[in-house]
């Protein structure tokens, strides 16, 4: 006689069920290892460890290190902007233990993004993703030096999207994706993957004493910035003077206004004396259009806010409770410590 299997009783049915077997979940273990496993394998050799050399106080040499990645054959790496400021050389080595000297091609504080470039040709390279599809709750992958330890990979989910963020320098970081994959210092900007091993943010930062709490710029921003780094050394963009986060619209609201968009960009906080404010914005605005371009989200102001719009009076179309307001605004070219 076989063995008598072990039924389990549904509280809620009189009929007995057969117990869960523990093997039951080796398909869907073997299936979210082997999505990392898989984004690790095709990433990993681009992911470089960078070291950075300059002049701190009183003379002394400052040394500092921080994760990079080749995103392009012939040598483009993204980093953080904090990682390599007021570095007199930098080094990048990769995972096989070669290095190379880097130049800074150029940094934008206001996104904590850096360009560098090393010499060489049909180099390992990762994939630009998009980071306009992610949803909360995907796969996010992390690759990166934590505290000298190189290469590192840690897991975990988006926890949130469309975050903004103040760095300690007084830096506003804005279309900041929320991860639970572990960061430490050394991790900042190393690369954020997706389950496609493709690069959908650039890890940024922490929050001390926090667990589960980590940012990444989203990629679909440093695409952007990487676009003006290489055509002017710099990003030279227009500024409002507003702290805000990307919302979705309830449908009726869309419906009722007959929006081109389903989410908008949520005030919250407006800078005293900023263009913003002297047009008249107010925090808990949403904003959804500037001029006659719609507005979903920090994404879309970011791009918008270029050089073309310093000093020009715009149009700008806002949500305020019931109410929709077309505003006039004049953008101003973004301070040295810039807010957005």
């Amino acid at each position: 006689m076989g063995a008598i299997p072990a039924f389990v009783l549904d509280p809620g049915s009189a009929e007995p069920q057969r117990a869960r077997d523990p093997g039951d979940e080796a398909p869907l273990l073997d299936a979210y290892s082997n999505a990392v496993v898989t984004a690790v394998d095709r990433v990993g050799p681009s992911v470089v460890h960078i070291d950075v050399r300059g002049q701190g106080g009183h003379g002394a040499e400052r040394r500092g290190s921080g994760s990079g990645f080749v995103f392009t054959p012939d040598g483009l790496i993204l980093t953080n902007s904090h990682v390599v400021s007021k570095a007199s050389a930098i080094a990048a080595t990769f995972a096989d233990g070669s290095s190379a000297q880097a130049d800074l091609l150029g940094d934008d504080p206001d996104t904590d993004l850096a360009l560098l470039r090393i010499g060489g040709n049909r180099l390992a390279c990762a994939a630009l993703g998009s980071s306009r599809r992610l949803r909360v709750g995907q796969l996010a992958i992390a690759i990166g030096n934590p505290y000298g330890y190189q290469h590192t990979v840690t897991t975990g989910v988006v926890s949130a999207l469309g975050r903004s963020l103040r760095a300690t320098t007084g830096r506003l970081i804005d279309d900041v994706i929320q991860t639970d994959a572990a960061l430490n210092p050394g991790n900042s900007g190393g690369p954020l993957l997706d389950s496609r091993g493709e690069v959908i943010g650039v890890n940024t930062a922490i929050i001390p004493m926090a667990q589960g709490i980590c940012f990444a710029t989203a990629i679909d921003t440093a695409k952007w910035v990487v676009a003006e780094l290489l055509r002017h050394g710099r990003v030279r963009r227009a500024y409002l003077g507003i702290a805000g986060a990307t919302t979705p619209l309830p449908r009726r609201v869309v419906r009722f206004f007959d929006l081109a968009g389903a989410s908008g960009l949520r005030v919250v906080s407006v800078e005293p004396q900023g263009p913003a404010r002297l047009a008249g914005i107010e925090a808990g605005d949403v904003i959804v259009k500037i001029g006659d371009q719609v507005v979903t989200g920090i994404d879309d102001l970011q791009k918008l806010l270029d050089e073309s719009l310093i000093g020009k009076r715009s149009s700008i179309t806002l949500l305020r409770r019931s109410r929709r307001l077309e505003l006039g605004v004049t953008p101003q070219e973004t301070p040295a410590r810039g807010h957005r």
